[in-house]
């Protein structure tokens, strides 16, 4: 029996439910934005548009999940916006008289619903697997574990704990410990594929009411997969038991919650909710996933999650905020960088990137100006020994960034057990004033504005435990948050509406181009700002080959950010259709004077682009906060240029229209871009991670050596196609161009046709031998002694053949058996019976021995599956979700 939708909203308000279970497999789904004060009940909204409430959309105020039945008529469109839109023109409408009581009744429905957002199901992805000087009281781990009476039997494997070999890098949190501080009463949430909660190692810290299972919609994140064991793992890093169980947590004493929301396809809101989930008692919120580390994508959440993210850092812990944590990603292989994942980017999170056991840069680590810290994790020999999924269960090859990231959280535990009034904002400014900077001879350090050192690669340096722990203790709280939108450019009046349709612009020239953009006294003192954070850029640029495209920021005082570098992998189309950059390199910079971006190319004459336009936000804080301080809210349209104007305090208003969600697809394994040594690989501290980029425009000595290296590779004989090109790279440029193409295609018809009349003559010439035979000169035999096949008596012919080129395996052939080329995808339901490398020419394995494929592993085993895996990718699109794989419609 259904409740009347008064006593199930009365029920709701009373009882704090826990959300409803989801039935994609028979309904479609809704969030409908629900103004109470615009004269229509939600009641009257929903049996208007025809959809049925069936629950709050998570923490978000006065917004609400409907459905309707799958079937209905779509028509090209979605049937509940046709509906919507149909009631807005029959309100403008001049035939329906405004005095009736069906014209007033549509007017009310239609200004109390602000906004609705059809819900598709989406999967994201895990992010799976002078220098600092040893302390001088350095104790061994079995030395520690002896005084701190520490009896879990990995404990000494555990050196991003305490590191034997190079005890100048580990999380240092022992200190910490010996101060009694060991994160007890702090919460955190690790949004995964689960979290195991019988294991002995969790089960004393797990937090069951902050947790749910947002994929099966169960009251517990149990994992259910075989793979679901990322979520048990990061959360061992962070509050394993100090037990005789495997190891220790960094904040061994807090509590953890699963929410699990990896092991499927999920929609926005549901993904939006997991993001606010019990945000009043969970402080932080750790997440090992994003789009693919592919070198290929450009991704972010969407408006809803967004306003998730932008409601916890407002609401959440009583306006303290949450703390988000992100894994930076592990595309580095794949020339991939952060600065293209709106999470990572996203001036909310905390990006955490990775460092290996020696304090090296472990390449499978992304680089780009949004990552604010490195945390300790897989490289150079080692893995990260934590809890694993099963009762008494440990891991020794966790890893890769999504290891790092949950080292963070830890840290951030014990901090938040020593200052619980410490605001998400605090916890980013003891990151960037307390990280400590490593291989200062890396010629990836630069000097900032504020005199810190800042790297793409290391963002500020490492997280130090002990060091930001005893910061926090003495630290004053920032004031409020302030910000400043500055105007929009449009370069020869370009614009791009929201089916990305450009006109005008600036076309890129081979030395790029150049626009500016300048902050006055005046506008900080209107905005009453007063200390510099973050910045984010939003850009607008078509290009026939998204990957060539640069983009740089340079300050009034000369400081340069590399918000864009070359991605080789990159062949979208879609340019950078209203994306948006952020940098931390500029923390605490005077931001007054001309700020200039540049945007450039590889100055290929096959490839263009047109800059339309930019815009650019400074974030900080406030000068008096005394003053009225405004409050940030999500623009629901922020991808056209020119922007459509929005209040800052109002909410959208109802005639704003959104456009429909992409469908759903699956994504593969999330782990695919983790390298399969990421745990033996040596890491390095001598390269740049953006090399090319400079000043005038011009290719540096590092960039030119790479451009003359790839010239020789492509003049010297190929053994076996490079990650990033693939086998027959240039193909693609050929299809792209439709005259080339056909011209391909007329030559491979003629040499057809010749082949066909060689073999034609050839049997016409085969069937003429027929009755004869050729001899030797010193052969004396009398014409009669031969039969009609020309066969003498004593053996066969002895006709002298000529060599069949066509009937021979060419030495070609015998060079394509020995490098076969691989196939461009094995249906995931084979990926656990045939190991990515049974088309290479390994050796056999030993006898007896177990194959590969016999054990499952957190990451591909080779670098010949990570490509792969990301060849699977498509990574074509931009911004929210657009290019995400995506679930069926049904479960």
């Amino acid at each position: 029996m259904r409740l009347p939708l008064s006593l199930f909203l009365a029920i709701q308000s009373v009882l704090a439910l826990a959300p409803v279970k989801r039935h994609y497999d028979t309904h479609d789904y809704y969030v409908l934005e629900h103004d109470p004060l615009a004269g229509a009940s939600l009641a009257e909204c929903a049996g208007t548009l025809g959809v049925e409430v069936v629950d709050r959309a998570g923490e978000l105020l006065n917004h609400w999940l409907v459905r309707i039945p799958k079937g209905l008529e779509r028509r090209n469109s979605d049937p509940i916006l046709r509906s919507l839109d149909g009631l807005r023109r029959s309100v403008d409408s001049s035939h329906v008289s405004s005095r009736s009581e069906e014209a007033l009744q549509r007017r009310r429905v239609v200004s109390a619903v602000r906004n609705v957002f059809p819900q598709t199901l989406r999967q994201r992805v895990k992010r799976a697997p002078p220098p600092i000087r040893p302390p001088e009281d350095y104790e061994s781990s079995a030395a520690a574990a002896q005084r701190l009476g520490v009896h879990d039997p990995e404990f000494t494997r555990q050196w991003h704990i305490v590191n034997d070999d190079f005890p100048e890098h580990m999380m240092n949190v022992t200190p910490v410990w010996d101060m009694g501080i060991t994160g007890k009463g702090v919460i955190t949430a690790l949004v995964d594929d689960g979290l195991d909660y019988t294991s002995d190692d969790l089960a004393a810290n797990f937090y069951a009411y902050g947790s749910y299972d947002y994929n099966d919609h169960t009251e517990l994140p149990t994992p259910v997969l075989f793979d679901d064991h990322h979520g048990t793992r990061c959360a061992g890093q962070i509050a394993a038991v100090k037990n005789d169980v495997c190891g220790v947590g960094l904040a061994y004493e807090s509590k953890v919650a699963g929410i699990r929301i990896l092991s499927g396809p999920i929609s926005d809101i549901d993904e939006a909710a997991a993001l606010n989930y019990d945000y009043q008692n969970t402080s932080i919120y750790s997440c090992s996933w994003g789009p693919p580390d592919d070198g290929r994508s450009m991704e972010g959440p969407g408006y809803l999650i967004k306003k998730a993210m932008v409601n916890g850092i407002q609401q959440g812990r009583a306006g303290k905020g949450s703390v988000f944590v992100f894994a930076s990603g592990n595309g580095g292989r794949s020339g991939d960088q952060c600065n293209f994942d709106g999470y990572t980017n996203s001036i909310f999170s905390v990006t955490v990137a990775a460092i290996d056991f020696k304090g090296f840069h472990p390449e499978y680590s992304e680089a780009c100006a949004a990552n604010m810290i490195v945390a300790y994790t897989s490289g150079s020999g080692n893995h990260i020994t934590t809890t694993d999924r099963g009762k008494n269960k440990c891991s020794h090859s966790h890893g890769g960034t999504s290891a790092a990231a949950p080292n963070a959280a830890g840290v951030f535990a014990l901090a938040l057990q020593a200052r619980p009034d410490l605001s998400w904002r605090d916890i980013q400014h003891l990151c960037v004033r307390t990280a400590l900077q490593v291989n200062p001879d890396d010629p990836d350090w630069e000097s900032t504005a504020s005199g810190r050192m800042y790297s793409y690669k290391y963002g500020f340096g490492s997280l130090n435990g002990y060091e930001f722990v005893k910061a926090a203790q003495d630290w004053q709280s920032v004031k409020p948050q302030g910000w400043i939108d500055l105007p929009v450019v449009q370069l020869n009046n370009g614009t791009m509406d929201a089916f990305e349709k450009a006109q005008g612009g600036q076309p890129i020239p081979p030395d790029g181009v150049e626009s500016k953009l300048t902050i006055t006294r005046e506008m900080l003192d209107e905005h009453n700002f007063e200390k510099l954070e973050h910045i984010t850029v939003k850009v607008w640029i078509t290009h026939t080959r998204r990957g060539d495209v640069e983009v740089e920021l340079i300050s009034p005082r000369g400081i340069r950010s590399v918000l864009a570098a070359r991605r080789n992998s990159d062949n979208a189309k879609t340019g950078y259709p209203g994306w948006t950059f952020m940098t931390v390199k500029h923390w605490d910079e005077d931001p007054l004077g001309e700020w200039t971006i540049r945007v450039s190319d590889q100055r290929k004459e096959e490839e263009s682009g047109v800059f339309l336009g930019w815009t650019m936000s400074v974030w900080g804080s406030v000068m008096d906060p005394g003053k009225d301080i405004k409050i940030y809210q999500v623009p629901v349209v922020e991808d056209v240029l020119p922007p459509v104007p929005a209040a800052i305090d109002e909410p959208a208003t109802s005639t704003t229209s959104v456009p429909e969600s992409t469908s759903s697809k699956t994504l593969t394994r999330p782990t695919e871009h983790l390298p399969g040594d990421h745990g033996d690989a040596e890491g390095e501290k001598h390269k740049p991670a953006f090399p090319s980029a400079t000043s005038s425009g011009e290719p540096t000595k590092a960039a030119e050596d790479v451009a003359e290296s790839s010239a020789s590779a492509a003049t010297a004989p190929s053994i076996s196609a490079t990650p990033d090109e693939g086998w027959f790279s240039d193909l693609s440029k050929l299809v792209e161009n439709q005259m080339w193409f056909f011209v391909a295609i007329g030559a491979v018809a003629v040499f057809g046709i010749g082949v066909g009349v060689f073999f034609w003559r050839r049997a016409i010439l085969r069937r003429r031998r027929a009755n004869y035979s050729t001899l030797s000169a010193s052969d004396d035999v009398a014409m009669g002694s031969l039969d009609a096949r020309g066969s003498g008596p004593r053996g066969p012919r002895q006709t002298k053949e000529l060599y069949d080129a066509f009937g021979e395996v060419s030495d070609d052939e015998d060079a394509d058996e020995e490098t076969a080329l691989r196939p461009h995808a094995i249906s995931p339901g084979l990926e656990t019976g045939l190991h990515s490398g049974f088309l290479e020419d390994d050796d056999p394995p030993t006898a007896g021995g177990p194959p590969k494929h016999a054990r499952y592993r957190d990451e591909p085993d080779s670098p010949v599956e990570e490509e792969k895996l990301r060849a699977d990718s498509p990574g074509s699109g931009s911004g929210s979700g657009s290019s995400w794989e995506h679930a069926s419609e049904t479960r």
